[in-house]
């Protein structure tokens, strides 16, 4: 088994593995048999952390998750995000309460668990009162089903607020937010990376390859490789510009000259950064895990982060 360094996620959150294994890949490009290929790939790199989410893959992204790790359940951390209510109905109070207690309660059985380590809202519900969700989350702590609450695509408003409502009135406070980051994807380090790092919010970027841009498998000029992100789905597609292939070019000259890639550049650059705990990355095969893993052990020095940044 690898050895990967843990961060605890804030001061009282779990402790997370530097990578962790984004699980959306399952159920949706990957079957049970692959899946179970990519968690033993995980856990024999040393990464505990594994996040999924109650709509990825239809549910199955929770259920070949809990299938696959088995009786090494107790060894992880299992992160898992609820949606949000249906945006068709109108909110009425008490609607997202039961949409978490219940959601809880489905992606538990999904999981075939007793309880979830770290539970996200994975969007904020604008028109239910902030106090709602914490109340509900707060709750679920009490009765041992979840042991940690996050929060998911928060800005910078909604992480102050929850953070005081659950202060003043003794809530279980979120410890995390899952944001997204990456050396192309910047505009949470003016606003919303301070506000985490002010309430002791531990960070969990996601698509920290930029959708596969900073993997190194895509070139200017040159077709989307077949089955990739890229050539599959067009919201991502768009983000393949000139400026950000003048990026990565840039990017990976210097990964180059250092004897790393631009996919250990982009992961060893977040793992920098302040507030940073653990960055999820998704994989469809066991090598992809492998590598991911691997840009953790690459450290770069405070010079050498503000150089790259310069470079992006």
């Amino acid at each position: 088994m690898g050895v990967m360094e843990l961060r605890s996620l804030g001061s009282d959150g779990p402790a997370l593995s530097l990578v962790g294994l984004g699980c959306n890949n399952f159920g949706l490009r990957i079957d049970a048999e692959q899946t179970r290929k990519v968690v033993d790939a995980a856990l024999e790199a040393g990464i505990n952390h594994f996040d999924t989410a109650e709509s990825y893959g239809g549910g199955n992204s929770e259920v070949f998750l809990g299938q696959a790790l088995g009786a090494r359940r107790d060894d992880v951390v299992i992160a898992t995000k609820f949606a949000p209510r249906p945006a068709e109905d109108e909110y009425t109070p008490g609607a997202l309460a039961r949409r978490i207690t219940e959601a809880c309660d489905i992606s538990l059985k999904r999981l075939g668990t007793d309880r979830i380590d770290l539970y996200y809202q994975h969007f904020p519900d604008l028109a239910a009162p902030a106090d709602e969700a914490l109340e509900a989350l707060d709750g679920l702590v009490r009765a041992g089903k979840v042991l940690a609450v996050a929060a998911s695509n928060a800005d910078a408003a909604q992480i102050a607020t929850e953070a005081t409502i659950a202060a003043d009135r003794g809530l279980t406070r979120f410890v995390g937010l899952q944001t997204e980051w990456s050396l192309l994807a910047r505009s949470v380090e003016k606003d919303i990376v301070p506000a985490a790092i002010s309430r002791d919010v531990g960070i969990v970027p996601y698509f920290p390859l930029a959708s596969g841009l900073l993997s190194g498998k895509y070139a200017r000029g040159r077709e989307f490789p077949p089955d990739s992100r890229l050539a599959v789905l067009n919201r991502f597609a768009q983000n393949a510009t000139s400026e950000n292939f003048d990026k990565i070019e840039a990017l990976t000259a210097y990964a180059t000259e250092r004897g790393h890639t631009i996919l250990e550049l982009a992961i060893a650059w977040l793992a920098a950064q302040d507030g940073v705990t653990s960055i999820i990355a998704g994989a469809t095969k066991p090598e992809q895990v492998a590598a991911n893993a691997a840009a953790a052990s690459w450290r770069l020095t405070s010079a050498e982060a503000r150089d790259v940044a310069a470079l992006a």
